[in-house]
């Protein structure tokens, strides 16, 4: 029963409209630019993802920098700046930012209209997860040595790096989910453009800090704009309709409309 005889929508009704997917309209150009742009996502992070990881196999290529830059960040180090690192460590660590993402989306959810978009940001980060645990018992990379590692010693395997990974799908999904609804293009671009801030401050912090190789965060980032396209299909997919298309289940305004 989804409606009760007084006319007010019963508890499962309102349950179903809060989870209901919105739709949005916009022409079939618009929507097939969007299908565009997410596999061109996807084939790209994919193509630098085994790059990286071939040359990682092989020791070479992408991989051969990774020597000098750690050698060259161990000269940057100094007292204040180790401090900065370590606080951005912490803020896109595996204890902070899980709960920046838990209040994100609960909070979220609970205000907006429908809960598609947080329940699907939450979905691209658990993806994230997922993989990076796969790929890492996999891989089976090492870290730098432990020596260098300046917040304590970690054994777990260095590829990909999860902290760069986290920070990506968390900055550039959030950027995607929040702006794919407005007008206006800027608004979206200055989202990317502190989105691709944050991920280098995410980057560099843990390869300061002696916990990765520059190899390792590229392959994270590469991981991430896989997961950022896969996100852009199945939204554009889920919500993006063409006026006069038929609509969770029913009819739209164009179709049922008579002469």
């Amino acid at each position: 029963m989804t409606e009760r005889t007084d006319g007010n929508p019963g508890f499962w009704r309102v349950f179903h409209d809060k989870f209901v997917v919105e739709e949005r309209y916009m022409s079939a150009a618009a929507r097939t630019r969007l299908y565009r742009v997410a596999i061109a996502l996807m084939l790209l992070g994919s193509v630098l993802f085994f790059v990286t990881l071939g040359d990682i196999l092989n020791k070479d290529g992408i991989a051969g920098t990774d020597d000098p830059m750690q050698s060259w960040l161990l000269s940057q180090r100094s007292e204040p700046l180790t401090t900065a690192m370590i606080i951005l460590a912490v803020i896109f660590g595996p204890v902070v930012l899980p709960i920046i993402i838990l209040v994100v989306t609960v909070a979220w959810g609970l205000a907006a209209k429908h809960a598609w978009r947080p329940i699907l940001l939450a979905a691209g980060m658990l993806t994230g997860v997922v993989l990076a645990q796969i790929i890492g018992r996999a891989v089976g990379r090492s870290r730098p040595p432990i020596e260098q590692m300046l917040f304590g010693p970690d054994s777990t395997f260095s590829f990909p790096s999860g902290h760069v990974l986290g920070a990506a799908d968390f900055l550039l999904i959030t950027v995607f989910l929040v702006f794919s609804r407005r007008k206006h293009i800027w608004p979206a671009a200055i989202g990317y453009a502190a989105a691709a801030v944050g991920i280098f401050f995410s980057a560099i912090s843990r390869l300061y800090l002696g916990y990765h190789w520059v190899s390792d965060a590229l392959a994270s980032v590469s991981l991430s704009m896989v997961i950022l396209g896969a996100v852009i299909a199945v939204d554009t997919w889920r919500t993006a309709r063409i006026p006069g298309e038929k609509i969770t289940g029913e009819l739209s305004k164009a179709d049922t409309s008579t002469d």
